[in-house]
């Protein structure tokens, strides 16, 4: 009997499907679903898992918070716990009679952790199994399963020792991180703080990026624009661009301001090749996926259901060059019976010689595409634009460069010399198919050396220097890349993290108080700085590669984080200090009716959020809360009543803004987007 293993039941389904012609049987032990089908006279079983059945944590005894020392945790090993009992005890009943062993889970570190988690579950139910491969895909397509499953390989041990290594490493720092920075705060229960080794570097890079938008101060300055005319009006900058003087602009415009002709000294036009995009990979998908409005654990998450239906290949890769062994023209066959069949036959016929390339290489998947056109699956209206996204990216990628035109115009106006530029596609081509830039540049009328143009207006614009802008989620995680915080698959959950810990908001990506109060309390700290981080990162590459033992790693970690508590140690009165006043602000919704005091979020003794008054027990003023989204202080008061209105944030929905008065005659939600 063959025995495979899939990371989850959608998967297993697809590929008992394909291996068995359409033709296999399913059965269940207990609540887990057995797909089963005969095959050169040998009995095929496959099982999909709930991604990892067996989760680190610290044995009995150590998880009482306030009786153990989180310095104490520091040098525990973790222990291992079987977490879906229903599966384990599944595959228990399959591997009696020896079965040879066949792992097919998503193949990368977690993929082949969890594998190698099932083997060592199985092996110690029967010690007699040793017959045991390693099946590779990155689609599943009938092709790509049917080539896996002929050319079984070895497990990467190395692989899965590195996905073992962050498992480990984030458990501990993790668990005495945030021990200590709750404790310290008398934040516990359903309010307690987390510390990270990722997302406090992570959390920093916000507060940082706050920090210089608040303390920003702006600087004036003046344009002088004048607008001409041929056919068409433009305008056209005077040569200095920003004038930071405003005498000489003054002394400039009265020169001028009065002009009723100009004069074009120079025209300089240039034919341009525009090289179409690279190919997805994980970041540069996530990038441009939140432009078009999804959070990036939203993006992802679609990504895998389209991945696991098969119909684009796997969407964890730092791969940005496609592997000469993808059947390119094959998928563009496919394409052409789809809603993108203008583009694919145009490809087809008049595409370039070969794909563009990204800057990153690497063997283990190729980078995002689609792999087949959604014929039997019903895809919601955001999974259809995220395929579109994928679709027209891989397009794109085979396209010819567009060819645009330049022109850049040097103009006299009474002794003044502005320049102004035009830009205009000749032949679109990728443009075309990849329609998501959208170009503000615009062309110019045909103009010659020596020719006079009308001066409609010339106007004197005082104007000011804008702060930096906030981080995106796309922008937030290429910058997680370059620094080495994280990795692929685990940079969109970060952020997701921070904000169910209300570290931030999304609507715009932001600190609360209490993130800016907790990265001020640990500013002297390595945890907030992404060298440590970067510095584990490459120790886990080297794992992978063989070159350093998980042992060593998790050790060397082991001393980063004594050297990190002792720090925070030193500094424990100010981050109490500093958390509970920011803890304060955070909470404060505004002023209560009865007595004018500070109204506060408070948890009750039954861990319910509601709003209280600070009078208290002299004023017993109270409002309910909804239990469930995070809230956000708006500083509004109800028109009605006078309460304060808070609103309510929920992952992926629209923001609501609430009066927080029960009784308020006035009482119904306003929506707003948020």
């Amino acid at each position: 009997m063959k025995l495979i293993i899939c990371e989850k039941n959608i998967a297993a389904k697809r590929i008992a499907y394909i291996l068995s012609g359409g033709k296999s049987t399913t059965t269940r032990l207990g609540t887990t679903p057995v797909y089963e089908f005969k095959k050169d006279d040998e009995i095929w079983k496959i099982v999909g898992l709930r991604g990892h059945i067996i989760n680190l944590d610290f044995p009995a005894g150590f998880n009482q918070w306030k009786m153990v020392s989180p310095v104490d945790l520091i040098p525990v090993e973790p222990c291992k716990i079987v977490s879906e009992k229903s599966i384990a005890s599944a595959l228990k009943s399959l591997v009696d009679k020896n079965p040879f062993l066949i792992v097919a889970t998503d193949y990368d570190r977690e993929g082949e952790l969890i594998g190698v988690e099932v083997i060592n579950l199985i092996k110690g139910y029967n010690k007699e199994i040793n017959l045991i491969k390693r099946a590779k895909f990155s689609a599943i397509t009938n092709q790509e399963i049917r080539s896996a499953f002929d050319k079984l390989s070895e497990i990467d041990y190395n692989l899965s020792n590195a996905g073992e290594s962050r498992q480990i490493i984030d458990l501990i720092w993790g668990a005495v991180l945030t021990r200590f920075i709750s404790l310290t705060s008398q934040r516990l229960g359903k309010e307690f703080l987390s510390i990270g080794r990722v997302q406090s570097p992570t959390l920093a890079l916000l507060v940082k990026r706050e920090k210089e938008i608040k303390n920003f101060e702006p600087k004036t300055f003046w344009k002088i624009i004048a607008t001409l005319k041929k056919q068409q009006s433009f305008n056209a900058d005077h040569n200095k661009g920003q004038f930071w003087d405003e005498n000489q602009v003054n002394e400039i415009f009265s020169k001028i301001k009065s002009s009723k002709n100009a004069t074009i000294k120079k025209v300089d036009k240039k034919i341009l090749k525009e090289y179409p995009p690279a190919p997805f990979n994980t970041t540069s998908f996530l990038e441009s996926a939140t432009h078009l409005g999804f959070s990036a654990a939203k993006a992802m998450s679609i990504a895998e259901e389209l991945y696991m239906n098969g119909i684009i290949s796997y969407p964890r890769t730092d791969n940005t060059v496609y592997p000469h062994s993808l059947n390119i023209k094959g998928i563009l066959q496919k394409l052409t019976n789809s809603q993108f069949s203008k583009e694919a036959n145009e490809v087809l016929s008049n595409g370039r010689s070969s794909p563009t390339r990204g800057k990153k290489m690497t063997t283990d998947h190729p980078p995002i595409h689609p792999v087949g056109v959604p014929i039997n699956v019903n895809l919601s209206t955001d999974h259809q634009r995220i395929y579109e996204l994928i679709c027209r990216r891989f397009l794109a990628t085979l396209a010819k460069d567009a060819i645009s035109e330049s022109v850049n115009l040097s103009i006299d106006i009474s002794g003044e010399e502005f320049l102004a530029s035009g830009y205009k596609i000749l032949e679109p081509n990728w443009r075309n198919i990849y329609t998501y830039f959208k170009e503000k540049r615009k062309p110019l009328p045909e103009l010659i050396e020596g020719e006079r143009l009308e001066v409609i207006k010339i106007i004197l614009k005082e104007d000011q220097t804008k702060p930096p802008k906030r981080y995106t989620q796309g922008s937030l995680i290429t910058k997680m890349e370059q620094l080495l915080l994280g990795t692929k698959s685990t940079r969109h959950e970060i952020i997701n993290k921070l904000f169910l810990r209300k570290y931030i908001t999304l609507s715009p990506l932001a600190p609360t108080p209490i993130a800016i109060a907790v990265i001020d309390a640990l500013e002297d700290c390595d945890v907030v700085k992404p060298q440590m981080t970067a510095t584990l990162e490459t120790d886990m590459d080297l794992i992978s590669e063989g070159k350093k033992t998980l042992d060593e790693t998790v050790n060397e970690s082991r001393k980063m984080l004594t050297s990190v508590m002792n720090t925070l140690e030193k500094d424990k009165e100010k981050i109490k200090i500093s958390i509970k006043e920011a803890q304060l602000k955070q909470n404060t919704v505004g002023k209560c009716t009865k007595c004018d005091k500070p109204m506060i979020i408070r948890i009750s003794r039954n861990n319910k959020r509601f709003v209280g008054c600070t009078g208290f027990p002299d004023c017993k003023n109270t409002y309910s809360l909804p239990q469930k989204g995070n809230i956000v202080v708006t500083e509004k008061v109800c028109e009605e009543c006078n309460a304060p209105i808070v609103k309510i944030k929920s992952k992926d929905k629209r923001a609501w803004e609430l009066c927080i008065n029960n009784e308020c005659s006035a009482k119904k939600p306003s929506y707003k987007k948020g």
